[in-house]
């Protein structure tokens, strides 16, 4: 038994890891390698397509633009939910649980179905086509999945503590940053890393809601390095290869807190 669920567990990992490994392998060749055979290993290997990406100015903007998204985004996510969730928490009544679940309605949204109101609405309110205008939406769209972790880590953390901490005198707000938050660690780096790598891929919001004049983010500019006529398949790949970094050197400086996060609370 233990045979086969190990030999499950190479299957699958093989399963998901295979994409990655084409991404890696056709980064370091040229392009008559990676039409002939794109699953074989680099024979030879070419950083011809890496100086192409790193000479194109497109790229380094569009890295730091969504570095900059990203970021602020989700630390804006992460103090809006956490409060939030901290405030349905400690009600406890039927009225918070309602509201609870209003704000999950907002997981079953598609984006491309509201992003043409969100975009009057910013625009009503002169934040279209703006870096502030793209961070308030995807705050918005993803805060309710990170109030649905931080609501159920909070099962996890015993009431009697916010208690104590309120029969020595400390308001609601201190309970919040001084008791609560500081337990919150695997929570937040759940929230951190799956809405991170949300917000890092996302492409039609900034293609519709950022457009051209603030430059791209590294999908919107990955989306463009494709052109019509002719594709420079080594120079995409070091592209796929070169915005993947980020995203996995995050997650593994996270990885110990990840699942802790995403489970906790669930036997409650």
């Amino acid at each position: 038994m233990r045979q086969a669920r190990a030999l499950l567990a190479i299957v699958v990992s093989a399963f998901f890891l295979f994409p990655l490994y084409l991404v890696i392998a056709n980064a370091f060749k040229t392009d008559p390698e990676i039409l002939r055979s794109p699953a074989r290993p680099p024979i030879g290997p070419t950083l011809d397509g890496m100086s192409g990406v790193l000479s194109v100015g497109d790229v380094t903007g569009g890295l730091v633009n969504s570095l900059l998204i990203t970021g602020s985004t989700i630390a804006l996510i992460m103090v809006v939910s956490s409060m939030l969730a901290f405030a349905l928490h400690m009600s406890n009544s039927w009225i918070s649980n309602a509201v609870g679940t209003v704000i999950l309605f907002g997981l079953i949204l598609p984006t491309p179905v509201i992003l043409i109101p969100v975009f009057r609405v910013l625009k009503y309110i002169g934040l279209e086509n703006s870096f502030p205008g793209l961070i308030l939406f995807l705050c918005a769209y993803y805060a309710p999945f990170a109030v649905l972790v931080y609501r159920g880590f909070m099962r996890s953390i015993p009431k009697e503590l916010a208690e104590a901490a309120s029969i020595d005198g400390a308001s609601l707000a201190s309970i919040y940053w001084s008791v609560i938050l500081p337990l919150l660690r695997p929570a937040t780096a759940s929230v951190l890393v799956i809405c991170g790598v949300w917000v890092w891929n996302e492409f039609l919001p900034p293609l519709v809601l950022l457009g051209p004049l603030q430059g791209n983010t590294v999908t919107v500019g990955l989306f463009r390095s494709v052109g019509q006529f002719d594709v420079n398949y080594g120079q995409l790949f070091s592209y796929m290869l070169f915005v993947s970094i980020p995203v996995l050197v995050f997650y593994l400086l996270l990885q110990r807190y990840f699942v802790r996060g995403l489970t906790a609370g669930a036997t409650k």
